[in-house]
């Protein structure tokens, strides 16, 4: 949470207005609820919330909490009781609209997040992503009368969560991602009930976006009623599920297209703003996308652009001056013993960049597949003890040096990133990241060890 209130202050200096707040398992749900809360690392507890909310409105940014409806509910529905309220067994992520425990589920979560926002103005109810939705054996005896869609199922449920958002908290502002109603026609969202209720959120994180489809989209919203509308781009986890390093270009190009939207569209569609999107992981359960510190360039970046409009030569020094950075790109920045306030976890994110480099290195990363290990300790040489002890011990020699940089790197990386991160994520970012790099040497080491002393 210390960290987190840091950020928050390095956000309000880079331009920032608001905070999207995806609590998932991190939230304090209490009562019935509260086995939703995560078991690997303590949740926020309600004064670290109330305390987040605080601080980001004495920095000048509003709060906006998400909580997810309909899909990525995999942290809800994993668990044993909750399975039935899943639309199919194998899906993890899409509620069943039609069991009425479901809902109360969900309008339980909504209150228990909304009364621990005091003053909360703007309410994310998520409702992207619902896959197989019409799938499971409710949705299909529902189908089977006539006229009846997986569209008009979709938009049956998140009209009943609005509403229900508006009649407890009238004075509350909802959003919804859009991805769902992207294929609907005009008439289908005008007829729908969900004009004046919902604020659609268009999120697209593509560095090579289409401008004039996107354009197309939102003028197809606002024609249907629904004119009041946000865009949503990246500064990091779009790029690949287990990337370590962020490429601040290719965010940057995301938010060039998305400025290229923003002046395309007509009067009468009412742009309220863009979420600069920063994924952990892609759901519940993948892998850890980069961490924080590792994107702060990027975020830094894709927010001069959007301030300057395009991103030349003044943003970016602009970016530099702010993080105390000699390049936007964090793989290119020269390492330094300052201070990082202006960068809160620069050590980490250099770490990062560091180890990253090594293990993408192919000498070890095919270690395995290097023309001494095929040629003298093959699989079959080992199998026999066939192999020549002369060259075993050149294989173990470079084989100990590289697993000795690894893991120098390694626990560099790990003593840096307990400081903002729990045990439990520093250990899976090290089994995911350096593991798979590592357990190879390490046995060929041994193995080539044990044959040079029996022979």
């Amino acid at each position: 949470m210390e960290y987190l209130l840091k950020l928050i202050q390095v956000f309000s200096e880079l331009g920032v207005e608001g905070l999207l707040v995806e609590y998932e398992d991190m939230f304090p749900y209490g009562g019935e609820l509260q086995l939703l809360q995560a078991t690997a690392q303590p949740a926020y507890s309600r004064e670290d919330v109330l305390l987040l909310q605080d601080c980001a409105r004495s920095a000048g940014l509003e709060v906006i909490p998400l909580v997810q409806t309909f899909g990525h509910m995999e942290f809800v529905l994993k668990h044993q009781s909750m399975l039935h309220l899943r639309e199919v067994p194998h899906c993890l992520g899409t509620l069943n609209p039609h069991k009425e425990e479901a809902v109360k589920v969900v309008l339980e979560m909504l209150r228990q997040v909304v009364e621990l926002h005091p003053g909360v103005r703007t309410l994310h109810i998520g409702a992207d992503e619902v896959y197989l939705l019409g799938e499971g054996e409710d949705s299909r005896r529902w189908l089977a009368s006539p006229g009846r869609t997986v569209e008009q199922l979709f938009l049956d449920h998140v009209t009943k969560v609005a509403r229900a958002v508006k009649e407890a908290w009238p004075h509350v502002t909802v959003i919804m991602w859009d991805d769902m109603m992207r294929e609907m026609s005009g008439e289908t969202l005008k007829a729908c009930g969900l004009v004046g209720l919902v604020q659609p959120m268009l999120w697209d994180y593509n560095p090579n976006l289409d401008v004039e489809q996107t354009v197309s989209l939102l003028e197809k919203y606002s024609g249907a009623g629904l004119s009041e509308l946000w865009a949503a781009s990246c500064f990091k986890g779009s790029t690949a599920v287990d990337t370590c390093v962020t490429c601040t270009q290719s965010h940057v190009d995301n938010h060039l297209q998305w400025l290229k939207v923003a002046a395309s569209v007509s009067a009468a569609v009412n742009l309220k703003g863009i979420a600069i999107t920063g994924w952990q992981r892609y759901d519940h359960l993948s892998v850890l996308c980069e961490l924080m510190p590792v994107a702060l360039p990027s975020l830094a970046s894709c927010l001069q652009t959007l301030i300057h409009g395009h991103f030349g030569h003044e943003a970016g020094s602009r970016v530099k001056e702010l993080l105390g950075v000699s390049s936007v790109e964090v793989e290119a920045m020269e390492r330094t013993a300052a201070d990082d306030s202006r960068f809160p976890g620069r050590r980490l994110a250099e770490s990062i960049v560091e180890i990253s480099f090594l293990l993408n290195s192919e000498e070890l990363r095919f270690f395995e597949n290097n023309k001494f290990v095929r040629g003298w300790f093959s699989p079959f040489q080992r199998r026999r003890k066939m192999a020549n002890p002369l060259m075993c011990m050149q294989i173990h020699s470079q084989a100990s040096t590289y697993a000795a940089a690894l893991q120098q790197k390694a626990a560099a990386v790990r003593d840096e990133m307990l400081r903002f991160y729990p045990d439990a994520t520093a250990q899976e970012w090290m089994e995911e990241h350096v593991s798979p790099v590592m357990t190879p040497i390490q046995q060929i080491m041994e193995e080539t060890g044990a044959c040079v002393n029996t022979q």
